[in-house]
């Protein structure tokens, strides 16, 4: 599970789940950074979370969540043991863990400097570096 900010697109945090359900859900929304206004794709376990401050709007369509599924996308592609069942799994949880927090470290930083840079091309491999 992941949280978005729409406007940088950078993860403002992620959990590894085995199973979406209600506590899981309470977990990620306690963490996250207080907002005016959470927008979700309407599963039923948002609907009696206890939000800070803001409430659950349901996005009609994607207008609203396309940015936490363009990043789900993303982690699909550079992260192979998320996207099939079959093969390239974790058979360690805290190998899949570590990964996730390498490639959101990564993926943050490259997401800043393309902002701060938007002319120079930049991939997510490229801020390896900063972690040693």
């Amino acid at each position: 599970m992941t949280r978005v900010d729409r406007e940088t697109r950078c993860f403002l945090g992620c959990k590894l789940v085995w199973e979406r359900n209600q506590q899981a859900f309470q977990l990620l929304v306690d963490f996250a950074p207080k907002a005016a206004n959470y927008f979700s794709d309407g599963f039923e376990a948002y609907a009696r979370l206890w939000y800070h401050g803001g409430g659950d709007q349901v996005s009609v369509g994607k207008r609203d969540t396309f940015s936490v599924e363009g990043d789900n996308a993303e982690l699909r592609h550079y992260l192979a043991r998320l996207a099939r069942k079959s093969r390239c799994f974790s058979r360690c949880p805290y190998a899949l863990i570590c990964a996730l927090r390498l490639f959101v470290f990564c993926y943050n930083h490259r997401q800043l400097y393309k902002q701060r840079h938007p002319g120079y091309p930049a991939h997510v491999k490229d801020f390896l570096a900063y972690q040693f």
